[in-house]
Order: structure tokens, then sequence, then C-alpha cells
């Protein structure tokens, strides 16, 4: 587990999968990453628990240090250690959870750990264009816009850009 001022990350446990598979199941929340699709309970199970199988990802659960609850996840994916770069993506499930910073502060561990612990030199993500919230917080941790894909998602009957932003690590 690492540990923050107001967060840890650490593993995701059998214990987060009711919450992990209702925030899948979440139509309205799906608009913020995806399209709706209902959730599967043994592929979502299979999906949380089974990460330490593909060395190419790495997962954490984000917990508030106040309880033992999962709030959110961050999910490192598609680490290409010939080329030391990965993706990023990072979620807090409940609204009630969001804009308290845990976001920021998970998101902040999860790119020192990438640093130091896998040894990558450059993280990326998506983010759709119209979420500026995610936008200002990816800027504020050093990410910068890389591209745009235009018309790049469908939901909800309308057509998103999807924004592609790289943090490359300073020391390199």
């Amino acid at each position: 587990m690492i540990l923050g001022p107001s967060v840890a990350i650490g593993p995701i446990l059998p214990v987060d999968v009711p919450a992990l598979f209702a925030w899948s199941d979440d139509a309205e929340a799906a608009r913020c990453n995806g399209t709706y699709r209902p959730a599967n309970w043994h592929r979502e199970e299979a999906f949380w628990l089974n990460a330490a199988n593909d060395p190419s990802r790495v997962f954490f659960a984000i917990r508030a240090k106040t309880s033992p609850e999962i709030v959110g996840y961050i999910q490192i994916s598609r680490i290409e250690p010939a080329h030391r770069s990965a993706e990023l993506a990072i979620r807090i499930g409940q609204p009630a959870n969001r804009r308290l910073g845990y976001g920021r502060e998970a998101l902040a561990l999860t790119i020192d750990y990438c640093w130091r612990q896998l040894n990558l030199s450059r993280l990326w993500l998506t983010v759709f264009a119209d979420n500026d919230s995610a936008i200002a917080l990816y800027r504020a941790l050093g990410f910068e816009q890389e591209g745009r894909l235009r018309q790049a998602v469908y939901i909800d009957g309308a057509w998103i850009d999807l924004v592609v932003m790289g943090l490359l690590r300073a020391d390199r």
C-alpha cells in the first residue's frame, strides 16, 4: 500500500468487486468515459482480480485513509517496458467522493510509482474534450495536450472528441 496525506492506493480486493461492478453498471456515470453496456459479474471479477497475471497492467484501489472502503481506482495499462511508457486511467466511483482531492492525490502517488517503481519515462491518457475539470486536473499535474481525436466516441447520441495528454519524466 502507498500512503499519501489523505488517501492510500493499494490492491483491488475481492471485497471491492461489488462496488466496482456497480460503478461499471451505472449508465449515467458511463457517459463520463464510454458507452454504457450492462456489466457482467464474472467478466468484471476476472478483469479486476487477475491483473497480476498480466505484466502490462497494474491496478490500484483508491481508499480514503479514514475508511477501508474503496472510493475509486487507477489503472496503469499498456505498460511498454522497451518504450518506458504506459497509459493511465482514473475513476472516483461515487459523486459524493468527487471534488475532495482524492483523485488528484491518488494520481500524484501513481505518477511517482510509475517513475520510481516501474522506471517509466512517459505516461499518457485520453479524456473527453468536454470534461473541463479532468483536463484541469491533468494539467495541474503536468500533463500536456498532445493531440485531439475528433469525433472519436459516440456517447448518448452525440459525437465527442478525445483529448490525448502526455507527461514526460522531468529527469530524463
